[in-house]
């Protein structure tokens, strides 16, 4: 285990996980593009007192200076909101990363992380679609913004559901998929369309919901599951 005697340890920082093995091998964009910056954050804080709890309420407050950056609804904020969202994320990696490498994990850490990741998603897309309508005026625009917003926390909602049921837990599996989006985001706030972050959104969420419904009802057909009720 590291220490602030032995020093930061990189590799040692990292979490071992098993999902998105296709985004790990082709399009890593965690490990190369999120966790270098990451790291140099541990680094930085690494012989402080700075507490990985404090990264990640760090980490919060960039989710939502970001939703308000978006919500101007200019191209400079956009951009602004792309940034701020993109150092969101490096944060919230290494809040995880200073945790580990200093032996600080703890349940409560990590459903900090997860209660405030959902409260960050929610202050970046509430500024997008305020920000989309502000730029283009579209009433009908705001409307599917907000449906977006509704579906997107509906698949959360089963997907949660099905890991109560099913007992598991995995917090921070999701990582690598986390990262590529808001890469991506970054790329496209920076160039101005930050109702492309709305369609991605409602693309995943769309067929997220109908995934999680048929494989939560495919249980029921396990003979244990439906003893047991």
């Amino acid at each position: 285990m590291s220490t602030p005697e032995t020093g930061y340890d990189f590799e040692k920082s990292m979490k071992k996980v098993s999902s998105y093995p296709f985004l790990q091998k082709y399009l890593p964009a965690d490990r190369f593009l999120i966790r270098p910056p990451a790291s140099l954050v541990v680094k930085a804080v690494f012989r402080t007192g700075v507490t990985p709890n404090q990264l990640t309420m760090a980490s919060f407050v960039f989710a939502v200076l970001a939703g308000l950056a978006y919500a101007g609804g200019r191209a400079a904020f956009f951009a602004l909101g792309g940034c701020l969202a993109l150092i969101s994320t490096i944060l919230d990696a290494a809040d995880g990363m200073l945790a580990r490498a200093k032996g600080l994990t703890s349940r409560y850490g990590a459903y900090l992380d997860l209660f405030l990741d959902r409260l960050a998603d929610f202050a970046v897309l509430a500024g997008a679609s305020v920000g989309v309508f502000r730029h283009g005026g579209s009433v009908l625009l705001l409307v599917l913004s907000l449906l977006t917003i509704g579906l997107y926390f509906l698949q959360l909602a089963l997907y949660y559901i099905n890991v109560l049921y099913t007992r598991t837990e995995k917090n921070g599996e999701g990582a690598e998929a986390k990262s590529l989006a808001v890469v991506i985001i970054f790329l496209v706030s920076v160039a101005g369309h930050p109702e492309l972050i709305l369609a991605g959104v409602f693309a995943m969420a769309c067929p997220g919901v109908f995934i999680k419904l048929v494989r939560f009802l495919r249980k029921g057909r396990d003979p244990e599951a439906a003893a047991s009720r």
